[in-house]
C-alpha cells in the first residue's frame, strides 16, 4: 500500500473538460479543477466565492448593455431595449431616448465611441449617433456625411453592371433619367445618384429603365454617362455593419448589400468620404477580395487596423494610411458568427473574438517574430463552458474576461499572459444572463429572473461586498423590524443576513420584510451556490494505473479570509466549523473570517479514478477563498 500527497498550489488552468481526463501528462491538469462554478480565479492562482449581483434598476425587456465612457469620472450605462435606450449614471435613471431598433434587432447591432458620440450600426436600420450634451440632456439623430454646396461627401458604388449607361433629359431641375438596361426599382426613390460626378436625387420611379430626378449638382450635358453610380447607404442597399475610429479617420466595414467593402474616411474629417485624388489626407476605399467572400463582421483599432470577417481575420498597414500605402493581409481564417454581433475586446494589446462556431474565444495576437498575428483558442481546455456566446466584456480590475452564454450562463475568463494564466469558472444564478458591460470599474449584467409564471429583467452589478443576487444591502443607526425596498424580489423567499450573521430565509411581502429580532445592517438577496470538484488524481502523480482502489486519507485546505465551509469528503456535505488559529471557538454572533489550513480526515475506499475524491459545495452567503489543496492518498498496490 503507498502513500501519496497531491498539492495543488493554484488553480491557474481553471475548470477542464471531462474529454481530459486521460490527459495527466498536460500541465494544466495539475493546476485545473473538474467543477468551480460561481467562483473567480485570481491572477495569482486562488480561487474565490464570486461576487453578489446587487440590483440596480429594472429593465424593460431583452436587449443590450453597452458602456458610455465621456471621461474617468463621467461613466454610462446604456441599456438598449425595443425602440428605447435608457441612460443609467450609477443606479440612477438619467435619461430615455426614443431609438429606430426592434428587439430582435438589438443583437445585430455594434457600436464605438468617440469623445460624447456613440455610433451605432445595423445593417437593416439607418446608423445613428447618440450625442450627450449634459448629464440628462442626449439625443438620437442620424448620421449627417458632409455636404459641400448641395453636394454629399459620402460613400458612393455603383451596383449597375457594367456598360448600362444613364442619360438625362435636361442639365437642370427636375429631369428624366433613362438608362440602356433595366436596372431601377421601386426602392429607389428617395436615394441619390451621381452621373459623370454630378449628384442628383430620384424623386419618381416610373419603370425599370426610367426615373425622374431633381438635379443637386447641374449636369455637363444631356450625354449618355458611362460613369454613373448611387450612394452606397440606403434603405434600398442597406447601412453599415460595423464602425472604428483608426488614426483619425471614421472607419466603415461592410453593409448589407457590400458586406466586404471598406470605407475610411478623410484625415481628421470623420464625416468626409470624397475619395478626391488620392491625396494623402483623403478618404479610401477598397473590398476585401480573396477565394471566398468574406462579410465583414466587425473592425477594431488595435496595434494595426483589425478586420474581422465571416471566414477570416484580416490585418490593414500602413504608417500611416494613405491611399499609396495602405495595404490587407489575411492572418488567419477563423471567422466571426454571423447571426449575432460579439464585440472583440482588447485585453493587454490582444484582441479577443468569438468564433464562427460558437465554441472558442480566441486570441488576436500578434507576434514580432513572425510579423504577423495568431489565433490562439483560449477555450481550448473548457470548450464544455463555451456556448454560442452572445456578448462579452473586459474587466480590468478583476483581470476578468465576461462572456456571456446562449445558455444563460456567465464564463469568467481570467487572463494574464505574462504569468500565463488562462483560467475559466461558470457563473450561474437564479434566472438568465443576457448582457454584460463594464462602466469604469463596475459590471453590469441584464438579468431575467423568474417571477411567477411571467419574467422579470433587471440591471445588476457584481459588488464585492454583496453574497447574495438581486440583491441590496441596507443600514441603520438603530436596529430596525421592518425593511422595505424589495419589491423586484415581492414573493420571492430569499436569504437574509443580518448584523453579519445568517438568519432564517424569508418570504418578501409588499416589498418589505420583517425580521425578529430586529438588526442594524441588513443582506437580503437570492443565493446561489459555489461548487468545487477537484480533478480525480493523475496517475502520473499518485502511481499505478486508474483501476487501482485508492483511499483518500485527508484533504487540507488553506483558506484565506473564510467565514464558511461546507465539504464532501466521503461521508456526504458536512459544515465543519471554522475557529480563529490560536482564538477562540466561533460563538453565536458574526461568524469570524478565518485565514490558515483547515484539515479533513476521511474513511473509506474508491476504486472509480474518474471521480472527484471531494467536493465543496456551499451556498451560505459568507466568503469564501481557497488557496491551495493538499490530498493525501493511499493506493492498493
Amino acid at each position: 500500500m503507498t502513500r501519496v500527497r497531491i498539492l495543488t498550489t493554484n488553480f491557474t488552468s481553471g475548470e477542464i473538460s471531462r474529454l481530459l481526463l486521460g490527459r495527466g501528462d498536460l500541465r494544466a491538469y495539475d493546476n485545473g479543477a473538474l467543477t468551480l462554478r460561481n467562483l473567480l480565479i485570481h491572477p495569482t492562482g486562488g480561487i474565490t466565492r464570486r461576487p453578489g449581483m446587487a440590483y440596480s434598476a429594472s429593465a424593460r425587456g431583452p436587449g443590450r448593455l453597452v458602456a458610455f465612457e465621456f471621461s474617468i469620472e463621467q461613466t454610462y450605462l446604456l441599456a438598449f431595449s425595443e425602440y428605447r435606450v435608457d441612460v443609467h449614471h450609477g443606479d440612477d435613471l438619467v435619461a430615455t431616448v426614443n431609438t429606430p431598433w426592434t428587439a430582435d434587432q438589438l443583437g445585430q447591432i455594434t457600436w464605438t465611441q468617440s469623445g460624447d458620440t456613440l455610433l451605432v450600426c445595423h445593417p437593416d436600420v439607418a446608423p445613428r449617433k447618440l450625442k450627450r450634451t449634459g448629464e440628462t440632456a442626449w439625443s438620437l439623430e442620424e448620421w449627417a456625411f458632409l455636404v459641400e454646396g448641395n453636394a454629399i461627401r459620402q460613400p458612393w458604388y455603383r451596383f449597375a453592371p457594367v456598360g448600362v449607361t444613364v442619360t438625362p433629359s435636361a442639365v437642370t431641375g427636375t429631369v428624366t433619367l433613362t438608362a440602356s438596361s433595366a436596372v431601377f426599382v421601386a426602392g429607389h426613390a428617395g436615394v441619390r445618384l451621381r452621373v459623370a460626378g454630378k449628384q442628383c436625387t430620384v424623386t419618381e420611379y416610373v419603370s425599370g429603365t426610367q426615373v425622374k430626378v431633381l438635379v443637386n449638382e447641374d449636369f455637363a450635358n444631356t450625354d449618355a454617362a458611362a460613369v454613373w453610380d448611387e450612394q452606397a447607404f440606403s434603405p434600398l442597399r442597406g447601412y453599415p455593419v460595423s464602425a472604428a475610429f483608426h488614426q483619425d479617420r471614421l472607419v466603415i466595414g461592410g453593409s448589407r448589400e457590400l458586406p466586404n467593402r471598406l470605407w475610411l474616411s478623410r484625415s481628421a474629417d470623420i464625416w468626409n468620404f470624397d475619395l478626391g485624388t488620392g491625396q494623402d489626407d483623403e478618404a479610401i476605399e477598397f473590398g476585401i477580395l480573396s477565394d471566398q467572400i468574406n462579410a465583414i463582421r466587425a473592425v477594431f483599432s488595435g496595434r494595426h487596423l483589425q478586420v474581422f470577417t465571416s471566414g477570416a481575420e484580416w490585418m490593414v498597414t500602413g504608417e500611416p494610411l494613405t491611399p499609396q500605402t495602405i495595404q490587407l493581409n489575411r492572418q488567419t481564417r477563423i471567422g466571426s458568427p454571423t447571426d449575432r454581433s460579439v464585440a472583440p475586446r482588447d485585453v493587454d494589446g490582444a484582441t479577443l473574438f468569438v468564433s464562427r462556431n460558437g465554441r472558442e474565444v480566441r486570441e488576436f495576437l500578434y507576434a514580432d517574430t513572425e510579423q504577423a498575428y495568431q489565433a490562439t483558442d483560449l477555450a481550448l481546455l473548457a470548450r464544455h463552458l463555451v456556448v454560442r456566446p452572445l456578448d462579452q466584456d473586459y474587466d480590468q480590475g478583476r483581470r476578468l474576461m465576461l462572456v456571456v452564454m446562449d445558455d444563460g450562463t456567465l464564463g469568467a475568463l481570467t487572463v494574464y499572459r505574462t504569468e500565463q494564466v488562462t483560467a475559466w469558472t461558470r457563473i450561474d444564478t437564479t434566472g438568465t444572463i443576457h448582457s454584460v458591460a463594464v462602466v469604469g470599474d463596475d459590471v453590469y449584467l441584464l438579468v431575467q429572473r423568474p417571477e411567477g409564471f411571467s419574467t422579470r429583467w433587471n440591471i445588476e452589478r457584481l459588488d464585492d461586498a454583496l453574497h447574495l443576487d438581486a440583491g441590496l444591502y441596507g443600514e441603520s443607526e438603530t436596529p430596525v423590524a421592518v425593511w422595505s425596498g424589495l419589491d423586484h424580489l415581492n414573493g420571492k423567499t430569499i436569504a437574509i443576513v443580518a448584523d453579519g450573521v445568517l438568519r432564517p430565509d424569508v418570504t418578501v411581502s409588499g416589498g418589505s420584510i420583517t425580521l425578529d429580532p430586529p438588526a442594524s445592517t441588513v443582506e437580503a438577496g437570492l443565493p446561489f451556490t459555489h461548487v468545487v470538484e477537484p480533478l480525480p488524481p493523475n496517475p502520473l502523480n499518485s502511481g499505478g494505473g486508474r483501476g487501482l482502489a485508492m483511499r483518500l486519507v485527508e484533504v487540507v485546505f488553506q483558506l484565506e479570509d473564510t467565514a464558511a465551509l461546507r465539504a464532501d469528503v466521503g461521508a456526504g456535505l458536512t459544515d465543519y466549523p471554522l475557529r480563529r488559529l490560536g482564538g477562540q471557538a466561533l460563538g453565536d454572533g458574526a461568524p469570524p473570517r478565518v485565514s490558515g489550513l483547515r484539515r479533513l480526515r476521511s474513511l473509506g475506499w474508491a476504486r472509480d479514478r474518474t471521480q472527484p475524491l471531494w467536493r465543496v459545495e456551499q451556498s451560505a452567503p459568507l466568503p469564501f477563498t481557497l488557496l491551495s489543496v493538499t490530498t493525501e492518498l493511499k493506493v492498493n498496490d
